[in-house]
């Protein structure tokens, strides 16, 4: 397959081309970016000297359509929607890893992104792209919304008890915590070495972005209208997110039963490991691979279980879905080129 990344030196497209250098099936053709046109691939990332020749070019999706088979586009909010059209998609697949198509009631996504959407007719027609989910409808689809970091970790360790029935959806409390590199590759003074360095924040209180995309596939998955609270947090390390979510019980089950729920609905996922009892995920633990690590504890005392999750921000969150979206829709197997062990320390 040839493939095309627009958007390829931000961190999620460069973390697309790590992970496709190593794909015995794909091609990259195009390296697109709108800050390093005409710039070797290898000056801005220096460690694909000698490895990735390629120069830089721009974001002429219609002229890369006629190129390549897909296209990755790992871009700010609106640029995908911006420019997508029915002939791009007569002629390639797209991969959008921004939000544009994710959330399926327009103004929703538009009061939340603060933005017009500029292509809306093609928003029912976009698949979300949680291949643990949706893996049937992932294979027909044109157009893929791949999920962001937060709701990918969120959802995949609340599903099984959501889609049981088993947690009351309206007591749902989310408690995440990200490293810089979810912030993108801007220069942003907040993510500044000396503002985030021996420090750990709140941000995106009560309002951030994320949050109407974690309602929205609990939503479906539970058949209830979702609201929960999220409060995502900024700690000091380049890659890694952690998710503690709780919820109240609606029914008397011991922690043994909801433990046989997580492992009956797991069991043939490659990439969600569900850990064995007592034992707490941990981001260092799932650096650089594809896998979200996942378990639960039941708290008798409040009657409450509490679900927890870590992965790759980087990968599964962005980079290592969208490749496993790749492998799906073109029909080879979900986990080519992304069988890599994580990396420590």
């Amino acid at each position: 397959m040839k493939v095309g990344i627009i958007g390829s030196t931000g961190y999620a497209g460069a973390e697309i081309v790590r992970i496709l250098l190593n794909h015995p099936e794909a091609e990259i053709v195009w390296y697109g970016s709108r800050s390093y046109v005409d710039k070797k691939f290898s000056e801005v990332f220096a460690n694909m000297f000698q490895i990735v020749p390629d120069i830089c070019k721009g974001e002429d999706m219609d002229k890369l359509a006629y190129e390549v088979d897909v296209i990755f586009t790992a871009t700010p909010q609106g640029l995908c929607a911006s420019i997508v059209n029915e002939d791009i998609l007569s002629k390639t697949k797209i991969i959008d890893l921004s939000a544009d198509f994710r959330i399926k009631d327009v103004n929703i996504y538009e009061d939340w992104y603060g933005i017009t959407h500029p292509s809306p007719e093609f928003i029912s027609e976009a698949v979300y792209g949680l291949c643990e989910v949706n893996r049937d409808k992932i294979k027909d689809a044109r157009l893929i919304a791949n999920p962001g970091c937060y709701p990918t970790c969120s959802f995949l360790s609340i599903y099984p008890l959501a889609k049981e029935g088993l947690i009351d959806m309206n007591t749902i409390i989310i408690d995440a915590k990200s490293g810089t590199s979810g912030a993108g590759r801007g220069a942003k003074v907040n993510n500044l070495y000396c503002e985030v360095n021996e420090n750990i924040k709140a941000y995106g209180v009560a309002s951030h972005r994320h949050t109407p995309e974690i309602e929205e596939q609990l939503t479906y998955a539970s058949g209830q209208d979702v609201v929960i609270n999220f409060t995502p947090h900024l700690v000091p390390m380049n890659r890694g997110i952690l998710v503690t979510a709780y919820a109240t019980l609606t029914k008397d089950v011991s922690e043994d039963e909801l433990r046989n729920i997580y492992t009956e609905y797991y069991k043939d996922e490659q990439f969600v490991r569900f850990l064995e009892k007592g034992v707490c995920p941990e981001t260092r633990w799932v650096e650089t691979s594809n896998y979200v690590d996942v378990n639960i504890k039941k708290d008798k005392r409040t009657n409450r279980v509490i679900m927890m999750g870590a992965m790759d921000n980087l990968v599964k969150g962005a980079a290592g879905q969208a490749v496993q979206n790749m492998n799906i829709m073109f029909g080879l197997p979900e986990n080519m080129g992304l069988n890599f062990v994580p990396a420590f320390p």
